[in-house]
């Protein structure tokens, strides 16, 4: 008998077919995502799990599937699983890092762009037939990426690939991470900096950090005020590494000049969010890594894991390594 998989949403098929060539699965059919309860229920005889972001596994959902063996998300934050209690349980916890590193810098730019160069209100003046004037020297003036100062939180892979880009547009590039890239440094020629050097020098600030104690609401009221007037705060890493709150002052009264967000501290954010109200914002709803080719990677990623794991091999993009010295990966089941 074929192990079972609980899969939370329809993935791309070039993953969901490899999956269904060695598991039996059980696929939630509806586009948004199925509540705790609902995923509690589902998972009581199920081997292993296709997990998103917006999926809580915590010690609740665990003590409901006695067989869970693998967790296998399909991202690369993991902020959603309580790793601890797997790895306590010996459940293998699996993301898909590296292979949406350059779509996600590709994005992180298209907010940087649109913000900068006021893209979005741009267009709405036009198909709101507010166009009158055929040019004005004085209509929609942004802000100039080339020869900027561009301000990296968080030099991982995806941060090292917004570096890479920056140094076509000739700016001047400033990183803070908590841990220092020296050989990063050198290939790129960046500056490593301390973050309130690096918020007070920057032109556009990017955030590229995990969930983490220490990085939720990074930046606050106190960090958005050491910001220059005329700079741009673009979030793709998490949405509570903002404080919403002290970026809706921000931009209300003019501490910095525009915002991209592709995160949100809650997801999917009300229409009511007063951020949304802003004309200074530019949002998208959590797509960064939302390309064909992107996506249907990262599917194929974790049916890589699983199909690792159910030949009794180390999933390639293992989370909690320390499970190793818990459990054999071999299925509960079999156990």
């Amino acid at each position: 008998m074929k192990p079972k998989i609980f899969i939370s949403r329809k993935i791309p098929d070039r993953g969901l077919n490899k999956i269904k060539e060695y598991f039996d699965i059980d696929l939630w059919p509806k586009y948004a995502p199925p509540s705790k309860k609902q995923i509690i229920r589902r998972i009581k005889n199920v081997d292993g799990m296709v997990s998103l972001l917006s999926d809580k596994i915590d010690a609740e959902v665990m003590d409901a599937a006695p067989y869970l063996s693998i967790i296998a998300q399909l991202a690369v934050g993991y902020d959603n699983i309580d790793i601890n209690e797997a790895t306590k349980r010996g459940i293998y916890v699996t993301n898909t890092p590296e292979v949406l590193t350059e779509t996600t810098a590709d994005f992180a730019w298209t907010l940087m762009m649109a913000v900068a160069r006021r893209i979005v209100e741009a267009d709405n003046y036009v198909r709101k037939g507010k166009w009158k004037v055929g040019w004005h020297p004085e209509m929609f003036l942004g802000y100039d990426i080339h020869d900027a100062t561009l301000g990296i939180i968080g030099l991982g892979r995806i941060g090292s690939a917004i570096a890479r880009r920056a140094r076509g547009f000739n700016m001047k590039i400033l990183y803070y991470d908590a841990i220092r890239r020296e050989d990063i440094e050198k290939e790129l020629g960046i500056i490593y900096t301390d973050i309130d050097t690096l918020l007070k020098e920057s032109d556009i600030v990017t955030l590229h950090v995990p969930l983490t104690n220490e990085t939720k609401h990074l930046i606050n009221e106190e960090k958005l005020k050491k910001m220059k007037k005329n700079a741009i705060l673009v979030n793709t890493s998490r949405g509570p590494v903002i404080d919403e709150k002290a970026l809706y002052k921000a931009l209300k009264e003019g501490w910095i000049a525009g915002a991209g967000l592709d995160v949100f501290e809650k997801e999917p954010t009300p229409k009511t969010n007063p951020l949304l109200k802003l004309p200074n914002i530019v949002v998208a709803p959590h797509i960064a890594s939302a390309s064909y080719e992107t996506r249907s990677r990262m599917a194929e990623l974790v049916a890589e894991n699983l199909i690792a794991f159910h030949k009794g091999e180390k999933p390639p993009t293992l989370v909690n390594s320390e499970v190793l010295n818990i459990r054999p990966i071999k299925w509960k089941r079999e156990a």
